[in-house]
C-alpha cells in the first residue's frame, strides 16, 4: 500500500518541563536549526504556562502549537482544567488525548478520553488520540486486546469525515515510554498495521489511508530512522528528545529523508 500521500507528523511533548526562560531558549534554537517543509508537519507541546510564550515565537514559523491535554467542557467549574477555547484563543492547533501518563497517574479512563477527544475534534482541532499497552499486558499476550478496546472506547461515534480529516493516532507502548527502551521497528510496525486494519474497518479504507499513525516511547536520533522506515509509520510523538533541539531536530531530519526515500521506492 503506498504511503506516500500521508504527511508524517513529528511532535513534541515536553511534559512537565521548561519554564519560561527555557522555553523560550528551546523553541528559538530549534527554530534556528529548523528548515520547513512541507513534506513534515512539526508541533509542539509545551507546559500551559509557556504556551502563549512559544505560541509567539512559533507564530512566523510552520512549526504547530499543541496541548498537552484538553477538557470536554467549553468553561465551568473543573477546577485544573482548559477548555478547547482557551487552547485555540492561544493559537493550539493540536491537542493530546489519553497519553498513557494522563491514565497511569491522573485516573484518565476510556469514558473520558472519549469526551476529550470528541470535544477536540468538535472544536476543530486535531486530536492526537494515544493508544498503547503496558509490559505485563504484552507478556500476557494481550497486546492487540488492550488496544483494540482503547481504539473502539475513544473513537465512538466519531464520524470517518472528522476522523479521516483530524485524527492522529499515536502508539506508545506504555513500556518504552522513558524506559529507554524502545518498541523494535518490526514491532511498531506490527500494532500500526493492525491499528490501520482496525480503522478500515471502522471508518473505511480512503479514510485509514489518510490518518497519521505515531510511534512514541523513547524515540531518539539513533532509532528514528528505523522507525520511520516503516510503511506504517507516520512520524514520531517524542517526549524527553524533544526538549533537546539538537536531538529533535535530527529526528526530524530522519523522518524527512527516510520518508523521502521511501517515496521513491514505492510507487503508488
Amino acid at each position: 500500500m503506498s504511503h506516500g500521500h500521508r504527511r508524517p507528523i513529528v511532535a513534541g511533548n515536553w511534559k512537565m518541563n521548561g519554564t519560561q526562560e527555557q522555553a523560550v531558549t528551546i523553541t528559538r534554537d530549534l527554530l534556528k536549526g529548523f528548515h520547513a517543509t512541507p513534506q513534515i508537519e512539526v508541533v509542539l507541546f509545551p507546559p500551559f504556562t509557556v504556551l502563549q510564550k512559544v505560541g509567539e515565537l512559533l507564530r512566523a514559523s510552520s512549526i504547530s502549537l499543541g496541548a498537552q491535554n484538553i477538557h470536554w467542557e467549553s468553561k465551568g467549574a473543573f477546577t485544573g482544567e482548559i477548555s478547547a477555547a482557551m487552547l485555540k484563543e492561544l493559537g493550539c492547533k493540536v491537542a493530546i488525548v489519553g497519553h498513557s501518563e494522563r491514565r497511569q497517574f491522573f485516573g484518565e479512563t476510556d469514558a473520558t478520553v472519549r469526551k476529550r477527544l470528541k470535544a477536540t475534534l468538535e472544536a476543530g482541532l486535531n486530536g492526537i488520540l494515544c493508544v498503547g499497552e503496558t509490559l505485563q499486558q504484552r507478556q500476557q499476550g494481550k497486546t492487540w486486546e488492550i488496544i483494540e478496546t482503547q481504539l473502539q472506547a475513544a473513537l465512538e461515534g466519531i464520524e470517518p469525515l472528522t476522523a479521516k480529516a483530524q485524527l492522529i493516532v499515536a502508539y506508545e507502548p506504555v513500556w518504552a515510554i522513558g524506559t529507554g527502551q524502545n518498541a523494535t521497528s518490526v514491532q511498531a510496525q506490527e500494532v500500526h498495521e493492525k491499528i490501520r486494519r482496525w480503522l478500515a474497518g471502522r471508518f473505511g479504507q480512503a479514510a485509514a489511508d489518510a490518518i497519521r499513525i505515531q510511534y512514541g516511547g523513547s524515540v531518539k536520533a539513533e532509532n528514528a530512522a528505523e522507525l520511520m522506515a516503516q510503511p506504517d509509520v507516520d512520524g514520531a510523538l517524542v517526549g524527553g528528545a524533544s526538549l533537546e533541539p539538537k536531538g529533535f531536530l535530527s529526528i526530524i531530519e530522519s523522518t524527512v529523508q527516510t520518508k523521502e526515500a521511501g517515496c521513491s521506492t514505492h510507487s503508488s
